[in-house]
């Protein structure tokens, strides 16, 4: 992914880490702190955290400054609904823009992501998956899409889905199945294995949160994506 400006190399820098869990939801994020971690001012870390909280990553609070945002677990399964949409989209869009070197990037990703879970290294397959998707959906070119696909992103819980024992192998094997029908030009098989994907982590997280507290969560959905021509 290319980034245009220094914020937006701060505002990618932390997407990453709150997605990948290691900026946790509720932590106190401080501007002097990544500032001095990226090797850059206070300006663009102030102007990225502007664009995190126009997105849902981030809020700003009294007295608290600015801390990751909670995701809300009543609103999951509409996300979970938009997400197979618009990602079925993005990924629809990129198989028609991908190149050789797309895919071996593609590739390399998902051997380092593999390579992450048999190691057990937790944080670096919970970035390796943000850094997976990130790459193959900005290969569509549709930058608004992905915006709000990155929204989205703000308000899932995929610090909670990756912890679920299991989980990052189960992904790896989905993630396969989707490397494999955009490698083959297989729309229909594309869209397919997007769904597949992101509704395993949804079925995966409404049972492991059951087990904590019942109807934290509404059934599964049944999630309706328009036909590929």
């Amino acid at each position: 992914m290319t980034f245009k400006t220094k914020e937006e190399y701060v505002a990618e820098y932390l997407r990453e880490g709150i997605l990948s869990g290691r900026f946790p939801r509720g932590a106190h994020l401080k501007q002097a702190e990544i500032a001095e971690e990226l090797k850059l001012s206070i300006t663009p870390v102030r102007e990225a955290f502007r664009i995190l909280e126009a997105e849902g990553y981030v809020l700003s609070e009294t007295h608290r400054g600015v801390i990751v945002a909670p995701f809300d677990a009543s609103a999951t399964r509409e996300i979970n609904d938009l997400r197979v949409l618009l990602e079925s989209r993005l990924v629809l869009a990129a198989m028609e823009q991908m190149t050789p070197a797309h895919h071996a990037g593609l590739a390399r990703l998902q051997r380092e992501f593999e390579e992450a879970e048999a190691g057990g290294d937790r944080e670096a397959v919970r970035a390796l998956n943000y850094r997976f998707h990130s790459y193959l959906y900005a290969l569509a070119r549709q930058p608004q899409t992905l915006h709000f696909v990155q929204v989205l992103w703000a308000k899932y819980p995929f610090d909670l889905i990756n912890l679920i024992r299991g989980r990052p192998s189960r992904a790896a094997a989905e993630h396969r199945r989707l490397l494999k029908a955009v490698k083959a030009g297989d729309k229909k098989a594309a869209v397919k294995a997007v769904r597949e994907h992101i509704e395993a982590g949804w079925r995966e997280l409404q049972s492991h949160l059951s087990k904590q507290a019942p109807a934290t969560l509404p059934k599964a959905p049944q999630s309706k994506t328009a036909p590929v021509e």
